[in-house]
């Protein structure tokens, strides 16, 4: 479809002008600086004496005397949420609001900002969690998540400078922020990932707001937005990705720059200037975009966090122990070494042997008459696999390294065959594949290399399933193939679970969680491109079974997982939480704060119990 088609199209299709005859509003609203409209016909009001609610008489029922500015609020049935900042200590205050009663509550308020706030906004994802936007006059921002009486500090941002307003798309995810002399920007409110910004209207003669923009009002699939001298109303759609601006309208506020507010009253749009209040209808055909709901599950525990920053943790393992409680998780360190934690996620040792990616473990290997425990990794300084042997007690070693003539060393995974030894597939991101035999000779390790092959891109992650004989790899753009783990039987590969619906590149890593007693046995893997996880029959026909994501779990003071480059899962009854197993998944943004990167410890129980799993 041509632009100009395209564009006549959402004109049609998401908004009428709106009228310019003004509607009568409460005899209250000259005096309030900010409104909101609750459930009811009732009203919060901010004005230069404090919050007051009034019941759809326009009657008040109750205040909070306060010198305050910034209200904002979530709504949920008759539930109210309202956040004010009090001018004089620029701190957020949390308010709850009893319809039912007519009374305003205070709750704990957040601690007192490290800087002066220009602009705050609420903003409510999606497991219902309530977070806050804090922004400076110079751009730096925080974001908060309250739950209770606790406060907490997410993340810190940069946002632009001069920025009066803000309001948060709940659905579309998104911190809408006006920078004053420039326009609108959209942010992604997720805390986790990198996040990125997308010009929403910018000023001439960039885009069509005069002099900037204004005060914000979020509408389904869109915003409504007051250039920066408050003369034009503009508004903006948001769909596929992309917005779209409508003719603006003229309004003519005639305030001072900065000083305009919109709100929204049921299918109209209220708008302050010099003389109070306006109420103009606005036939408003916009809808928000629908996105499938992914189960939220809450990590139990975290390990402590890498000793570098950036991009440094990248792929766990698993060892079992007799004891169960004493099992060790391995993690590579790509600018360091390989690292070892015990269950409550406490370091316990370090071997700072280079820049390792990929690491697997296999135990109970049958090798030269001896049984051994054994992990290896990639190690991308020299494109060597390294090996460490595992004693009793979970302490590793360095049992040796050989070279694979890798240009480029990435992934691996073990296979242990059930005629007995240990095999590695190694692979290089050019998409070769190798297979090795690791042996023993002399109390000393080798590898033989039983095949090659390649795929067509860039490759990571690969699980061998040691029942079926099968092996599972990801192509990063492509998706989740299977082949034989038999040398000796190779078989073409087939597409198990393409990228597109439940799986967004890049595929990164992946494992399977044994179901014990005859149970299903199920393939899990890390969608990287919408940090969720994918779970499916380890089986074919590879049934899909699910999708979830790493929440917060507030309590413990663990975030979510975001970006995940490799995962690990046992079936193993680790006790505590993880009597049916435990999933370990790298966490490539560190929050609740920032910090440098780590992995979360997730029960198993509670993935089967959100995808309903056998």
């Amino acid at each position: 479809m041509k632009k100009s088609l395209l564009r006549a199209a959402l004109l049609a299709a998401f908004a009428a002008p709106i009228t310019l005859l003004a509607a009568t509003l409460p005899a209250f609203t000259p005096q309030a600086e900010e409104l909101a409209r609750l459930p009811g016909g009732g009203w919060l009001a901010l004005d230069k004496h404090g919050l007051h609610l009034f019941d759809k008489s326009g009657r008040e029922q109750d205040n909070v005397p306060v010198r305050a500015k910034q209200l904002d609020t979530r709504i949920a049935g008759n539930q109210v949420l309202a956040v004010f900042l009090e001018a004089d200590t620029q701190r957020p205050v949390p308010v709850t609001v009893d319809l039912q009663a007519g009374k305003l509550t205070r709750l704990a308020p957040f601690p007192d900002a490290t800087f002066s706030v220009e602009a705050s906004c609420l903003y409510r994802d999606a497991q219902r969690l309530d977070h806050l936007f804090l922004i400076a006059k110079d751009g730096q921002a925080e974001q908060w998540v309250m739950q209770g009486e606790q406060r907490r500090l997410v993340r810190k941002l940069a946002l632009p400078p001069h920025v009066k307003h803000c309001r948060v798309d709940d659905g579309a995810k998104q911190l809408l922020v006006s920078e004053g002399n420039l326009g609108v920007w959209a942010y992604d409110a997720e805390s986790e990932g990198m996040g990125k910004r997308e010009a929403v209207a910018l000023r001439r003669p960039y885009s069509q707001l005069d002099g900037g923009a204004g005060a914000l009002a979020v509408l389904p699939g869109g915003v409504a937005v007051l250039d920066a001298r408050a003369e034009k109303l503009h508004l903006l759609a948001h769909k596929d990705g992309r917005w779209t601006a409508l003719p603006p309208q003229a309004v003519a506020l005639n305030v001072r720059k900065g000083d305009s507010q919109l709100a929204l009253d049921e299918g109209k749009l209220l708008l302050r200037g010099k003389n109070g209040w306006q109420s103009r209808t606005l036939a408003w055909q916009g809808k928000a975009d629908k996105t499938m709901p992914v189960a939220i599950i809450e990590p139990q525990a975290q390990t402590e966090p890498m000793a570098r920053q950036g991009d440094a943790a990248d792929d766990p393992a698993i060892w079992l122990s007799s004891n169960p409680a004493d099992a060790r998780i391995l993690g590579t360190n790509k600018k360091q070494g390989l690292l070892v934690y015990d269950l409550q996620g406490k370091q316990t040792q370090l071997l700072e042997v280079g820049r390792l990616n990929n690491v697997d473990v296999r135990q109970g290997i049958d090798l030269g008459g001896a049984k051994v425990d054994l992990a290896v990794a990639t190690r991308r300084d020299d494109n060597t696999m390294m090996l460490f042997s595992i004693a009793a007690n979970g302490e590793l070693s360095v049992a040796g390294s050989f070279a694979t003539g890798l240009n480029d060393i990435y992934g691996m995974c073990l296979y242990q065959p059930k005629a007995g030894g240990v095999e590695a597939f190694i692979n290089d991101k050019d998409g070769t594949f190798q297979q090795y035999k690791i042996g023993m000779n002399n109390g000393k390790f080798g590898a033989t290399l039983l095949r090659s092959f390649k795929v067509a891109t860039q490759p990571e992650g690969c699980v061998a399933d040691d029942n079926s004989g099968r092996l599972f790899l990801g192509e990063e753009r492509r998706g989740v193939w299977t082949t034989s783990a038999d040398a000796a039987k190779p078989d073409a590969l087939s597409m198990v679970l393409p990228v597109g619906a439940n799986l967004a590149a890049d595929v990164e890593g992946m494992a399977i969680y044994h179901g014990r007693n005859g149970a299903p046995s199920y393939l899990v893997v890390s969608s990287q491109g919408d940090s969720s996880y994918v779970v499916l029959d380890a089986t074919a026909p590879y049934k899909v079974r699910g999708r979830f994501r790493v929440g917060f779990n507030l309590r413990a003071g663990v975030d979510g997982t975001s970006e995940t480059d490799g995962l690990e899962v046992t079936s193993s009854n680790l006790g505590g939480p993880y009597a049916q197993g435990m999933l370990v998944i790298q966490d490539g943004y560190k929050r609740l704060p920032d910090g440098p990167q780590n992995f979360k410890y997730v029960a198993w129980g509670d993935v089967a119990r959100a995808l309903k799993l056998d």
